[in-house]
């Protein structure tokens, strides 16, 4: 994505002449006449996806109004499709709801707060990613027994943070906003006084674990010795070996296309990194179902080993499929879809997996499959917003508004887009309208899908 390098006047122009043709107040519409139903959009969804596997996606999804809506990101694409777009482009996560913020490591070793999924990242209107993290801020709320005054409080905080720091990244030179990022420990020494006692040793306890995620600490907790080498251990549905899912034959030819991935994989590194990754050997594959909106999709986890079985290395592989994005803004300008996916995590991140790869793959079905490839756990840790109290709740709206905005500013023009947003509040404001407004069409949403499994349309299995 490219942004003109034309004076700060001529930007900060444009974001006003944006505002003219979609004001501020506008952004809390949601007309929704004719919208797609959203239980053909999910079914649409299933096809190309693992069919023993969906069940269990639909019954994840279940489980809560903000459980549908984690796995809802085509339905909220596509019912954003239908709202006033400012024209300023960014790139977009995609999929920006709450819990798609976190820990994760530096390969520094710097442990940072930042945006962590990018499965659906596309150039698009920035206001997007804010509408869903800002809807997801809500339903939470909604979830957590907030009343509507603490709900609205809480978006609140995120549009705000979101707001001041587009405002102060727009006055600070490109090579500021590039390096700026949330260093966990200086944030947690700011935030000390804010947060109760209760607030602190959760989050302490967080942070604390985040630092044991690794690849040794996977070791001990995926797998177990046999035959004198570590073994994926099998528990079903959640994580099976791939000899368990196949004959032997057909388990050879697989493994032979394994490695050749993995050729293709380590071409994607850079050279120091790949040099790096050579260093280890092969040794086990398995399948692994992850989040909810992702099951279905085909992943993978690699055990390698380096220079014997206590220096393991675990990567997660995952299939890439179009961005839900991508019907509505247009294609990708990657041909393969996991270099999609890598190309905007390096671009949104303050810094990246430094084995983060790419491949494509050709399944058992003949089918080309992209996939990108990434560390399983590398110091990652999230907070768990279920036992959030509306202050804390606030406090971690601002650090993923504050995020976001960096992401976003340094693709997309932060000049024009602080420019749109100016110095008032009317765009906070219809900010956390459009989220109550949203909110409301989710529990609908999730009541058809209830109505739907109940009714023998969609099939379900309880969320394992």
């Amino acid at each position: 994505m490219h942004v003109e390098t034309l004076d700060t006047e001529v930007r900060t122009a444009r974001g006003k002449a944006a505002r003219k043709e979609v004001g501020r107040a506008r952004q809390a519409e949601l007309p929704l006449e004719g919208r797609p139903d959203p239980i053909a959009l999910l079914e649409e969804q299933a096809r190309g996806r693992v069919p023993e596997l969906v069940p269990l996606r639909h019954g994840r999804m279940m489980a809560s109004p903000f459980a549908f809506f984690r796995g809802a990101a085509l339905v909220m694409a596509s019912d954003l499709s239908f709202t006033p777009r400012t024209g300023l482009p960014a790139q977009l996560c995609g999929d920006a709801h709450l819990l798609n913020f976190g820990l994760y490591g530096t390969p520094e070793r710097a442990l940072v707060f930042d945006v962590n999924d990018f499965d659906e990242t596309l150039p698009g209107p920035w206001e997007w990613d804010l509408k869903r993290l800002a809807a997801s801020l809500e339903i939470a709320g909604r979830s957590n027994g907030f009343d509507r005054h603490a709900r609205r409080g809480v978006v609140l905080a995120a549009a705000r943070a979101y707001h001041d720091a587009m405002i102060e990244f727009a006055g600070k030179r490109n090579l500021e906003v590039w390096y700026a990022r949330l260093d966990v420990e200086a944030v947690r020494a700011e935030l000390h006084d804010m947060l109760n006692r209760r607030e602190r040793k959760v989050s302490d306890k967080v942070i604390a674990k985040a630092h044991q995620q690794d690849s040794t600490h996977a070791l001990g907790k995926l797998t177990e010795p046999v035959g004198g080498e570590r073994r994926i251990v099998s528990a079903p549905p959640l994580i099976v070996p791939l000899a368990e899912l196949l004959d032997e034959a057909t388990h050879e030819i697989l493994v032979g296309e394994l490695q050749r991935v993995i050729r293709s994989y380590s071409l994607s590194l850079q050279s120091d990194r790949r040099a790096l990754f050579e260093q280890y050997r092969f040794v086990e594959l398995a399948r692994k179902v992850v989040g909810v909106g992702s099951v279905g999709t085909r992943c993978w986890i690699a055990l390698f080993v380096g220079i014997d079985d206590e220096d393991p290395l675990f990567l997660q592989i995952k299939e890439a499929e179009a961005s839900v994005l991508e019907r509505f803004v247009g294609r990708s300008t990657e041909d393969n879809h996991g270099e999609r996916v890598v190309a905007g995590q390096r671009l949104m991140q303050a810094a990246s997996d430094m084995l983060l790869g790419w491949a494509r793959t050709a399944g058992l079905d003949g089918t080309q499959r992209d996939c990108y490839v990434r560390q399983l756990r590398d110091w990652k840790g999230s907070f768990v917003v279920d036992d959030m109290l509306a202050d804390g709740m606030s406090i971690y709206g601002r650090l993923c508004g504050w995020t976001l905005a960096r992401a976003h500013a340094r693709s997309g023009d932060r000049v024009a887009i602080a420019g749109y947003l100016g110095r008032s509040d009317r765009f906070d404001e219809a900010i956390a309208s459009f989220a109550e407004s949203y909110a409301e069409q989710n529990e609908a949403d999730y009541d058809a899908l209830l109505r739907a499994v109940r009714s023998g349309r969609i099939p379900a299995e309880p969320g394992i």
